[in-house]
């Protein structure tokens, strides 16, 4: 079994990290997933969160949204749709988006996309937590 997972986290236009870790966790579409060296493989869905990752006391943390994860034994990739590291998420964009959410879903009338303005919510939340653990 091998001791550590080889990992890359790519969006449409750039490569957002690579490396090495010895744990990943995934926000699947249905839920977190936690991957350790050896895992069987899969391919599974991606939905809002994050994607932490640890080797030894080193950990990364990356907001993301939307995408394919493919899982082999001895490396992880991540296709994401977006994909940002703690330090790169501008918090007061995201806050002005998570307001306007809010807004809209208290405000909601008919012909109202709920599930837009849930959609965007989550994100904004998301990017949020990312930023706040670095």
């Amino acid at each position: 079994m091998p001791a550590a997972l080889q990992f890359e986290i790519v969006t449409p236009e750039r490569l957002v990290a690579q490396g090495t870790a010895e744990e990943i966790q995934i926000p699947g579409k249905n839920g977190y997933l936690g991957i350790l060296p050896g895992h069987a493989p899969l391919l599974t869905e991606l939905g809002v969160g994050e994607i932490s990752y640890r080797s030894g006391r080193e950990s990364g943390r990356l907001a993301v949204a939307w995408g394919f994860a493919e899982v082999l034994p001895d490396k992880v990739t991540i296709l994401a749709e977006t994909a940002e590291r703690a330090e790169e998420i501008d918090v007061a964009r995201a806050e002005r988006a998570r307001d306007r959410a809010e807004q809209r879903l208290r405000e909601a009338r008919e012909g109202t996309d709920f599930e837009r303005c849930r959609v965007a919510l989550e994100r904004a939340l998301s990017r949020i937590q990312v930023a706040g653990k670095r």
